[in-house]
């Protein structure tokens, strides 16, 4: 039995590590950004939901790549990429992005 006990941990640690556990570890990645689309010139103003990969200042370059994707799929041009946050700073966007929050 004394080796049973020592194996769980270790079989907790590689789930962890495998992604098979949901821990804390893990943050909700968004971005706020401009667009356009012509003809006729229309401008909006979007809240996007990214991978973990993209948060923080390492991947500030993938979380342009990936909204500039988005929005090329559905027609739109990006602008500007305002900036990249949590989940504490979506319910402040949400009445400036309306119909483009969380769309794409």
């Amino acid at each position: 039995m004394p080796f049973r006990i020592r194996l769980r941990p270790v079989a907790l640690a590689i789930a962890i590590a495998l992604g098979l556990v949901a821990g804390g570890a893990e943050a909700a990645c968004y971005a706020d950004y401009k667009a356009k689309r012509e003809p006729p010139l229309q401008l909006h103003y979007g809240v996007i939901e990214l991978p973990d990969n993209a948060c923080g200042p390492a991947g500030a370059e993938r979380a342009e790549r990936l909204v500039r994707q988005r929005l090329r799929a559905g027609g739109w041009q990006l602008l500007q990429v305002m900036g990249v946050f949590g989940p504490e700073g979506l319910d402040s966007r949400r009445a400036s992005a309306g119909e483009y929050y969380l769309r794409f």
